[in-house]
């Protein structure tokens, strides 16, 4: 069955995601890939098939939450901005907290990207 992966990424980390996607588009390639709007269509430029929940101030961390709460979700990169203020904390911290209640793998950085990715396809 193949691996579901969230893909989320505040604006000035954006660029960094589409990076790291292209770094990994062959293992990506072999899973479900899920993104908050404006995020995944970014990552639709490298040519992935993606699933575009609503943005993130608009409610695509919650949507993303609730699919990891529910157990379609395996693993989630989130790119956060740690310095940047961002209107919808109360959504990024109830997604990090339901990753935390359910077990869901959650990397805010590349290098757990990296880990995530490697562990979920076991490489």
């Amino acid at each position: 069955m193949k691996k579901t992966i969230a893909l989320i990424a505040h604006d000035s980390k954006k660029a960094d995601m589409v990076a790291f996607v292209k770094d990994n588009q062959e293992i990506l390639s072999e899973a479900n890939l899920l993104a908050t709007g404006t995020t995944g269509s970014y990552i639709r430029q490298t040519g992935l098939e993606v699933e575009l929940k609503l943005s993130g101030p608009k409610g695509g961390d919650a949507q993303i939450a609730a699919l990891a709460a529910e157990g379609h979700v395996d693993g989630i990169i989130f790119f956060r901005d740690p310095l940047g203020k961002h209107p919808h904390e109360p959504d990024i911290q109830m997604l990090l907290r339901i990753c935390d209640v359910y077990d869901v793998p959650l990397a805010t950085n590349r290098a757990t990207g990296e880990m995530v990715i490697r562990g979920l396809f076991r490489l």
